[in-house]
């Protein structure tokens, strides 16, 4: 997990901090190194099983933002990620959509993989991980929730937060997990399931990345 560390950690130094991919890699960094700390002090009873899909779901992100051509979930917010009608809040909730929505059931499944064992076998350390995941969209919602006078009940962004789930975003990812592993045998239906599972993602990002004026 060093490895990945080490890599969200130089995309800090490099970009500039009102960068959307910046702002959603500053929270995911900070949970990640938690993530590593819990994992280092035995937080979770099968460490190696944690640490292989934590370490295979962060590098679907690095992978995705370092590319000539990202996968379609990240293209929105690497599109929009300098737009000066988008806010901070909304590239972090499009990076976690993306990551989520599309990374963790693609990881679920390289991690089964590596490891010779089925989803099943990963549920628990999925649901562990899920919590850390849920401490990414707290920071969010914390840190880059405009304040009471920026943000009214009328404001069309209370909506736009409102219309997207953590935890919808979780049991669909792992509903699609167990989907791919069973189509691991018919690579044609799986490649053409994980195409339309990224371009589904895309939409929810493009949508949540709606310029705010």
């Amino acid at each position: 997990m060093e490895a990945v560390l080490a890599r969200m950690r130089a995309l800090e130094e490099r970009l500039p901090a009102q960068d959307g991919v910046a702002v959603f890699n500053r929270v995911y960094l900070t949970v990640t190194e938690a993530l590593h700390r819990r994992i280092e002090h035995g937080g979770f009873p099968a460490p190696r099983r944690a640490a292989t899909l934590s370490v295979r779901f962060a590098e679907r992100y690095l992978t995705a933002v370092e590319a000539d051509r990202a996968p379609a979930c990240w293209r929105p917010l690497l599109q929009y990620r300098r737009h000066p009608g988008i806010r901070p809040l909304q590239h972090a909730l499009a990076g976690i959509n993306a990551h989520i929505g599309h990374d963790l059931a693609l990881a679920v499944v390289s991690t089964c993989g590596e490891l010779d064992c089925e989803p099943r076998a990963l549920e628990a350390d999925f649901d562990r991980v899920g919590d850390t995941l849920v401490a990414l969209e707290e920071h969010i919602r914390e840190d880059l929730m405009p304040g009471p006078d920026l943000l009214e009940i009328a404001d069309p962004l209370t909506h736009l937060v409102g219309s997207w789930s953590l935890e919808r975003a979780r049991a669909g990812a792992w509903s699609a997990a167990r989907l791919l592993w069973t189509l691991r045998r018919a690579p044609d239906l799986a490649e053409e399931f994980t195409d339309s599972l990224d371009a589904g993602v895309g939409l929810v990002g493009r949508c949540l990345l709606t310029p705010r004026g």
